[in-house]
């Protein structure tokens, strides 16, 4: 019982201390989230998807007060947003590289959806290498938590045994699934957040959908799809660069595309700008044109 007591006093200021680096996160209709403090001076992360407004943001602090928050940026692909407060006496979360995190290894998610810090434990229940979401964003790590995030906990820390946070708290990236956006992730997007409010991604306007290729048409063994394009922007770099609708796409660069998820992962990674080789099957016969990357508007 000793033991039990031990432990039970060491969560409980281990969920004390961190709960100092979570705020509550006023940006959607009657559904308040969780925010975790990034720097001192005022910079918040939480998901892009508790960010339902760009104005009229507030965040409710450790210390019971409220202030008034704006919105530096969001990257939908990663759901990470970042927010700025006027205030310069904050406590920022202790951040740590999930590199010794294994499946079994307790964590605890933290929130704060009212007035008062919230916890769940759970276990680390899946753990991998780089891993892309379904729209596109990269996370240098795939964290699953078996554990029971109640509503407005997303956007607040996941904590190893240690009391560091491993990532962001994350619902909704897949079904009935919490997952953690790792510190080096959060990292990334947030930095670029602060340069530029913005992530630059590839874009060339087109609307798509997977189709079966008939086997003599499929650029390589393994490659039993494309995509159809079903819509070209006016004026968008597919346009410009002669793509037609019913072309189906089967590569960029040589390498194979195959569905959306799989476009958006190229798209997300490539260099605005760049002049890129297109692979297209046109009226049933291979067809290659160049087009230049855009930026997404």
């Amino acid at each position: 019982m000793d033991v039990l007591h031990t432990l039970s006093r060491e969560l409980a200021a281990l969920v004390d201390g961190a709960g100092r680096s979570v705020v509550r996160v006023d940006a959607r209709r009657r559904r308040p989230a969780s925010g975790t403090v990034w720097a001192a001076d005022g910079i918040l992360v939480t998901t892009a998807h508790a960010v339902e407004r760009d104005d009229e943001l507030a965040v409710g602090l450790p210390d019971g007060g409220e202030a008034e928050a704006s919105l530096v940026g969001r990257d939908p692909l990663t759901n990470v947003a970042v927010l700025r407060v006027q205030r310069t006496d904050l406590a920022p979360a202790a951040w740590a590289d999930p590199d010794d995190l294994r499946v079994g290894h307790l964590v605890v998610a933290l929130g704060r959806p009212g007035r008062t810090v919230r916890a769940r434990f759970g276990i680390a229940g899946a753990i991998g290498g780089e891993w892309r979401t379904p729209h596109g964003g990269r996370f240098d790590r795939y964290i699953e938590a078996a554990i029971g995030a109640a509503p407005g906990f997303s956007g607040g820390p996941l904590l190893d045994a240690r009391g560091r946070a491993v990532g962001l708290t994350a619902r909704g990236l897949l079904p009935r699934t919490v997952l953690a956006i790792p510190a080096a992730t959060l990292r990334r997007v947030t930095d670029t957040l602060l340069a530029h409010g913005r992530i630059r991604r590839g874009y060339l306007g087109v609307g798509s959908h997977p189709v079966t290729l008939p086997a003599a048409l499929r650029p390589r063994p393994d490659q039993d799809t494309g995509l159809l394009v079903v819509a070209v922007e006016p004026d968008a770099p597919a346009d410009r660069a002669g793509v037609l609708l019913g072309d189906t796409l089967v590569a960029l660069n040589d390498q194979p595309i195959r569905n959306p998820h799989e476009l958006s992962a190229w798209l997300s990674e490539a260099q605005i700008g760049t002049r890129v080789a297109l692979t297209l099957v046109r009226a049933g016969q291979p067809h290659h044109l160049d087009v230049v990357v855009g930026e997404r508007p």
